[in-house]
């Protein structure tokens, strides 16, 4: 039993109880004392929020190493069976203790600070690590720089745990029956922990399979079309759908630059607004992020407000709804029509009925199929100009296409490469008049026939809807999404299969969610809708996934030799919480860690301090 004595705020307590049996189940950790819980799950790491790891740091209890430690055993436990992490960074230890040694010496660098992050492997960073898509044509190479989101993220502190598993080229690759969602040649079949072979969907489904069982604190997803808030609702999780334009795509695999974004998955709304608010900001190398309205990123935690919904103006656009409606679609429609009445009650004005002008299912798929095929044809080959070693000699997407071809592992003619094929077979790029037709089209019904004319026309702040039904405009205007867990399917539910016959789609305890679409920019509306949801149902609390991993905390302390006396708690939410280092303060720690561990200047520029070209 480890005893601890803590000062938290300005209330001393005695003897913390940290005790090796406590319950899996979801147990408060209490003070011995007086009963008193400190924090609830305290030592789960499937529910351990970004606060929790904060207070554990600040008090000495924990460092980051301990949770990189503890993070890579439970990736080591459970992946044989979900197939979630390709790739655990070789520098990630070495990051997280420099990163201790900055908190040792009082430099802070904000909320993110030692917190073990896992990014999608279409995500470009400088560690020893691939940057594959899932694919082997691009396994090995090195890319000239690394994505501006991953700065952003060392710079406020992250540790860069590994890769997640995604599905190969973000699912656009094969056609729908040849291959299954998150499958790759280089990652596997990732499943979902919530049934038995379970579909996760895709393309980001690492990034959330590994955050809801707590293989990371949370991980960056990707999205084109669905990609960020579809296996998010599927795995329990937040996800957060930024307007394009909020993040960077520097260095990041692109499909189109016309609708790829980059934003969190994590399991509550006040971490993803965190990690949001860390990795968004103008980038010169991305001209799409010149249109942001402010200077400075928004705090985004600031919006999560449990009064959201008092005085808010919410539309259901129905007939965006019920094209995609079906027999398994029943328990999701009941439980939003739940929600619905939660909404209201909560002081919200509920517009039914308040629908799209036009949406035309067919034409908008035509049309979105145009652009992303194009896109992808004429984009592919900037990103892979930009590979300082390209072992392979790919250069284009031909070039990829022959070299799956003549790869085995790459698993074709099975899983085939149609969509490849049609977009080759275009023979025009995203500059032609029917690219150009195709996207204006679908603007024009995303826009003032969609989403943007049902806002203003209801006067409305926001929309909300199944998520399973809410990507489909956003994606092409470029608007934000904010799925969050609703509920999961009975144990009445018939299991369905997906189409090439390999994983249940629908089962008994599947999660599904609810979405909040708004206007570009209205992230902080959407983060404070979707936290006043949160915080009223709790939902994701009552699903609990049939896999998880054992290894907690505990078990780390526990093979550490002796006990960390603890003397301090400041809590993150305290007035001026964390330390702002001074270029002073940034050059003396450079110096040290140099000096205690011969970092070299690509390690430092791993953790995100300036180094000097050679």
């Amino acid at each position: 039993m480890l005893r601890i004595s803590v000062l938290v705020g300005l209330v001393y307590v005695s003897q913390f109880v940290l005790a090796p049996s406590l319950s899996a189940s979801g147990d408060y950790v209490t003070y011995q004392s007086s009963g008193i819980p400190l924090l609830p799950r305290l030592l789960r790491l499937d529910e351990a929020s970004i606060d929790d790891l904060n207070i554990l740091q600040a008090s000495g209890a924990v460092t980051s190493v301990d949770l990189v430690h503890a993070y890579i055993e439970r990736i080591h436990e459970v992946n044989p069976l979900v197939r979630a992490v390709s790739e655990t960074n070789p520098d990630a230890l070495l990051i997280a203790i420099s990163l201790d040694a900055e908190r040792a010496a009082g430099c802070v660098r904000g909320p993110l600070h030692g917190i073990p992050i896992l990014v999608k492997d279409n995500i470009a960073t400088k560690d020893l690590m691939n940057n594959t898509a899932g694919s082997y044509a691009l396994v090995g190479t090195i890319v000239s720089h690394e994505a501006n989101v991953i700065g952003k993220l060392r710079s406020a502190g992250a540790v860069i745990l590994g890769k997640a598993t995604m599905g190969e080229w973000a699912q656009w690759r094969s056609g729908w029956a040849s291959s299954s969602h998150g499958w790759s040649a280089y990652g596997g079949q990732p499943l979902g922990a919530y049934y038995p072979q379970q579909d996760p969907s895709g393309s980001s489904s690492g990034s959330a399979i590994a955050a809801s069982i707590g293989l990371a604190l949370g991980a960056l997803a990707t999205e084109t079309s669905g990609s960020i808030v579809l296996p998010a609702e599927h795995n329990n999780l937040v996800g957060i759908k930024p307007t394009l334009g909020l993040t960077s795509r520097d260095m990041v695999i692109p499909i189109s630059l016309r609708q790829d974004t980059v934003g969190p998955v994590a399991k509550t709304v006040k971490d993803a607004a965190r990690i949001l608010t860390a990795m968004s900001g103008k980038d010169k190398l991305d001209n799409w992020t010149d249109a942001q309205p402010f200077d400075e990123v928004p705090d985004y935690v600031k919006s999560c407000d449990y009064g959201a919904f008092r005085g808010a103006r919410l539309g259901i656009p129905r007939n965006g709804i019920s094209p995609f409606l079906n027999s398994s679609s029943e328990p999701i429609m009941a439980a939003f029509e739940t929600a619905i009445n939660l909404i209201r009650g909560a002081g919200a004005m509920v517009i039914d009925e308040a629908n799209f002008a036009s949406f035309d299912v067919d034409s908008f798929n035509r049309n979105s199929t145009i652009v992303m095929d194009t896109d992808f044809v004429t984009q592919l080959p900037d990103y892979l100009s930009q590979l300082v070693k390209n072992p392979n000699n790919v250069h284009n997407l031909q070039d990829i296409l022959e070299s799956t071809r003549n790869d085995p592992r790459e698993e074709n003619p099975d899983r085939d490469m149609y969509v490849w094929d049609r977009g080759l077979q275009r023979n025009y790029t995203n500059s032609s008049p029917e690219s150009y037709n195709a996207y204006q089209a679908n603007l024009e019904m995303a826009g003032p026939l969609g989403v943007l004319g049902t806002l203003d026309k209801y006067n409305l702040d926001a929309l909300v809807m199944p998520t399973f039904t809410s990507f489909y405009l956003p994606a092409i205007a470029g608007l934000p999404i904010v799925t969050v867990p609703l509920g999961s399917f009975p144990d009445n539910t018939a299991v369905e299969m997906n189409l090439k016959g390999t994983m249940v789609n629908v089962a008994p305890n599947i999660p599904f969610g609810i979405a909040f679409i708004g206007r570009k920019w209205s992230e902080e509306t959407l983060i404070g809708l979707a936290y006043a949801f949160e915080q009223r149902t709790m939902a994701r609390e009552k699903i609990k996934p049939y896999i998880r991993p054992t290894f907690e905390l505990r078990d780390r302390l526990n093979q550490l030799d002796g006990v960390k006396a603890v003397t301090r708690v400041q809590s993150p939410d305290a007035e001026k919480p964390y330390a702002t280092p001074s270029e002073t303060m940034q050059s003396t720690l450079k110096r040290s860690l140099q000096g205690m561990f011969s970092l070299s200047d690509r390690t430092l520029s791993l953790l995100g301090y300036t180094t000097t070209p050679a």
